[in-house]
């Protein structure tokens, strides 16, 4: 399996090459040739697996011949070794609603479940093929914490994270900044996480800094978690349909990066039987307004209780727009010369009806992500966080529909006890935090500066290593 990218300016890699590459050389996103295709009876097959295993089959023809096999199968039981749940992403029943929890891993977040098996594939690579990485990220607040939950401590690797300072919940924050390794670089940006975004985008694109200090992606601009998400979408179709192909099953997904809506987007075009799938956004609706009016236009970015969707740029959208304009990379680069040029892209009648026949999308504001968390936990007792509440309540109407709860509630609990009038129980990954030692740097919404900090910082690693 080669990968090519959205805007065509990348010769075909394998997906060792792709995962190390994350952004393309050409600024575009990195892609299969092909989309390996799933049938009927292979679906029902997939329905009875283990996660760990499903995920091996889900991923293997993606890999192709880059990784052996059973090195693949390996790297996949060792990531989701580190779960605390025995079934990886459970979907538990709530009132008329499935709830697929994704936050079971170290960090308490979805991101755990591509970016466990992110580190360990970054490890497995770069001790094969020698050679060392700096991963430079940017995340609304359970990116960064996955991330380097994912690489802490690993050779070969350093790990630099920015957020948007104060824009993140004191738990998101003491996630980060409360590890400690020698390896893992946090910085709180005085600015947006579009902000953080932009400039981390700024730096692949300077393609001499890339080359000359090694960067690597662990954003959703990486294929690979891309792959690792699709795999749940499989997962909780299973569960719910037994393994009945001819059973289709409705999926919301909070989103704001649009990188596990395209996964599920991408696990329909692989064969699986999905009826609608919803994307979920709350004030910050630059998504749901594309999906109702073909616009797609950038806005001004406003804090809500579920941080993680304060997003008006979405990543992964670019993916999108590549197969909805057949695969031609000549119109995805023009569209986006557009957006860049104007702050909005548009696309025609003819497209727009294609686009409403892959999504639905709704906008739920804060008084009503509140109600959701305060109605489901007066009806069943189970508690929301903010973004899985912006699922639920997008999803109203449609019984039986898989919402993806993104994180543990007790991450948000300024959220959750404004809803309910107390906290959520913590679990254990999250006990204690507030109390721990810090590190962090402060830096300003400046490309320079960032750049500066990596140059020192590196120079500093660098250093200690020889003393050593």
């Amino acid at each position: 399996m080669n990968y090519v990218s959205t805007r065509g300016g990348v010769a075909p890699v394998d997906f060792a090459q792709a995962v190390m590459m994350g952004l393309g050389t050409d600024g575009g996103l990195l892609v299969p040739e092909t989309i390996p295709q799933v049938d009927a009876k292979t679906l029902t097959t997939w329905a009875r697996l283990p996660f760990a295993d499903l995920a091996l089959e889900v991923l293997a023809p993606f890999v192709g011949d880059a990784i052996p096999r059973d090195d693949l199968a390996g790297l996949i039981r060792r990531s989701y070794a580190t779960f605390s749940h025995p079934e990886v992403t459970p979907v538990v029943e709530v009132g008329e609603q499935r709830i697929l929890e994704l936050f079971h891993g170290p960090t308490a977040a979805f991101k755990d479940v591509a970016l466990q098996l992110l580190g360990n594939l970054f490890e497995y690579l770069l001790s094969r093929d020698g050679g060392h990485i700096n991963i430079v990220g940017a995340t609304s607040g359970d990116t960064g914490s996955a991330a380097i939950a994912g690489v802490r401590g690993k050779a070969r690797i350093e790990i630099f994270i920015l957020h948007p300072r104060g824009r993140v919940s004191p738990i998101q924050e003491r996630q980060m900044t409360t590890v400690l390794d020698p390896n893992v670089h946090n910085i709180a940006l005085r600015g947006t996480f579009d902000d953080a975004q932009s400039l981390v985008k700024g730096l692949f694109n300077d393609l001499a800094f890339k080359d000359q200090y090694h960067l690597g992606a662990v954003n959703s601009i990486n294929w690979a978690r891309i792959l690792a998400q699709t795999v749940y979408y499989f997962y909780a179709w299973g569960r719910v349909s037994g393994g009945d192909p001819s059973r289709t099953v409705d999926f919301a997904v909070p989103t704001g990066n649009f990188g596990d809506v395209f996964a599920g987007y991408l696990a329909r075009r692989m064969g699986l039987p999905m009826g609608r799938l919803i994307i979920a956004t709350n004030r910050n609706d630059i998504l749901s307004r594309f999906v109702h009016t073909g616009v797609y236009a950038a806005g001004e970015v406003h804090p809500t209780l579920s941080p993680a969707m304060d997003i008006q740029i979405a990543s992964n959208f670019e993916r999108y727009l590549y197969y909805l304009h057949g695969e031609d990379p000549a119109a995805v680069r023009a569209l986006l010369e557009t957006m860049q040029r104007t702050g909005h892209l548009a696309v025609g009648e003819t497209l727009h009806r294609a686009v409403t026949a892959d999504f639905e999308a709704a906008a739920v504001d804060d008084a009503a992500t509140l109600e959701q968390i305060r109605a489901t936990h007066a009806a069943t007792g189970y508690i929301l966080d903010p973004h899985t509440a912006v699922g639920v309540r997008a999803a109203a109407g449609r019984p039986g529909c898989v919402c993806l709860a993104t994180a543990h509630p007790a991450k948000f609990n300024e959220a959750v006890t404004a809803a309910i009038g107390r906290e959520a129980p913590p679990p254990p990954s999250l006990q204690g935090l507030m109390d721990k030692q810090t590190r962090c740097s402060v830096l300003h919404n400046d490309a320079g500066q960032l750049k500066e900090h990596i140059r020192t910082t590196l120079a500093a690693r660098a250093r200690a290593g020889t003393e050593v």
